[in-house]
C-alpha cells in the first residue's frame, strides 16, 4: 500500500460501512465511540512537551549500542505485555539489571484466554521477546541498560481513552483486549527495527537486528490477522490513526487492517516495504505525547542515550 494513502483513508471507510466494526466486540461489551474520542486523540497528538524527542536521524550521533540498547527498552516492555498475560509474572530480575535506574512494572496479571489456540500464541510471542530481552542483554554485556519503570496500566488506560475503547480500558481483562492491546505494540516495533537497522555499522549486530525484525514482523502479521478475524476494524483503525498523530510525522501512514474495504494486514508501501519510523518518532508514540511529568508506557523515559 502506498506511504502517500491519508489518514483521511480510515474515516472514509468508516463512513462508508468498510470497517463497520461487525465483528464479535470485547467481553466488556464496550464498544468504540469514535465520536467522543477526537477531541482526546487531537490533545494527545498534539500535547507534546516542546523539544521532547524531535523526528532528526541518527547520522553520527549515537554509535551501535546506543541503539541496541534502545531496542532492549522496547523489548522490556513488550517482553512484559506478554510474560504477565501468559504466566502472571514479569521478567526475573536477573533479566533487568544494568546501567541506568531500574524501575518496576506497574500492572498486568494473567488472561483469562478462552482460545487454546490464541493463548498457544501468546505463549509463543512471550518466550520470543524474553529470547530477545536475553540476546540483547548478552550481546550487549556490561554496556546493557537496566529496565526502565513501566506502567501498564494507567498508560493503556490514557491510550484507551484517546482510541475510544473506554475510561478504563485494561488489556488483561479479556481475550479481545488482549489482542488489542497488543496491536498497539507490534507494529511500533517492526517499523523502530527497520528504522535503526541503517544506522547500525558492526555487520554481526546488523545480523541480529534484521533476524530480530523479522520475528517482529511474524508477531505483527499474528496480531493483524486476529483483529482482523475477529471484526476489530474500527478499533485497528482508530489506533492506527493515534499511533500517526503521535509519531508527529505527517510524511508517514499508520495503516489499519482493512482500507477501502479490503483485507490490509501487511502494511507497507508500493513496493511492498514496510515503512520505518525514527527512535524519536517511536518515542513520541510509547511516551503518548509526553503530557505533564507521564511520559505513557515509560513514566520516567527509557534507559540509555536514545530517549
Amino acid at each position: 500500500m502506498s506511504e502517500e494513502k491519508g489518514l483521511e483513508n480510515y474515516s472514509n471507510d468508516v463512513a462508508s460501512g468498510h470497517a463497520d466494526g461487525a465483528g464479535r466486540g470485547m467481553a466488556s461489551n464496550r464498544r468504540l465511540m469514535l465520536k467522543g474520542s477526537l477531541a482526546t486523540m487531537a490533545a494527545l497528538g498534539t500535547g507534546m512537551v516542546s523539544g521532547l524527542a524531535k523526528a532528526s536521524m541518527l547520522d553520527g550521533a549515537f554509535n551501535d549500542i546506543d541503539i541496541l540498547n534502545f531496542a532492549l527498552n522496547l523489548e522490556y516492555l513488550e517482553a512484559n505485555y506478554y510474560l504477565l498475560a501468559t504466566t502472571g509474572h514479569s521478567l526475573a530480575a536477573n533479566q533487568t539489571s544494568g546501567s541506568g535506574r531500574l524501575g518496576d512494572v506497574d500492572g498486568g496479571h494473567m488472561v483469562p484466554f478462552k482460545n487454546d489456540a490464541v493463548r498457544q500464541f501468546a505463549e509463543e510471542i512471550a518466550g520470543d521477546e524474553k529470547s530477545h530481552v536475553d540476546f540483547l542483554r548478552a550481546a550487549l554485556g556490561s554496556s546493557k541498560v537496566a529496565q526502565p519503570e513501566i506502567n501498564l496500566k494507567r498508560s493503556f488506560q490514557q491510550l484507551g481513552q484517546a482510541a475510544g475503547l473506554g475510561n478504563d480500558f485494561d488489556p488483561f481483562e479479556s481475550e479481545d483486549n488482549f489482542i488489542i492491546g497488543a496491536y498497539v505494540f507490534e507494529d511500533v516495533g517492526v517499523t523502530a527495527y527497520h528504522g535503526a537497522a541503517p544506522y547500525i555499522q558492526e555487520k554481526s549486530y546488523l545480523d541480529a537486528a534484521a533476524g530480530i525484525l523479522a520475528v517482529e514482523a511474524y508477531h505483527a502479521g499474528i496480531i493483524r490477522t486476529l483483529m482482523y478475524q475477529l471484526g476489530f476494524f474500527t478499533q485497528a483503525a482508530a489506533i492506527s490513526h493515534l499511533r500517526q498523530q503521535l509519531s508527529m510525522t505527517k510524511h508517514k501512514t499508520d495503516e489499519g487492517i482493512i482500507l477501502h474495504g479490503k483485507a490490509n494486514l501487511v502494511p507497507a508501501n508500493g513496493n511492498a516495504i514496510a515503512f520505518q519510523r525514527t527512535p524519536a518518532e517511536v518515542l513520541n508514540i510509547v511516551y503518548e505525547g509526553g503530557q505533564s511529568a507521564d511520559f505513557g508506557f515509560f513514566p520516567k523515559k527509557v534507559n540509555g542515550a536514545i530517549r
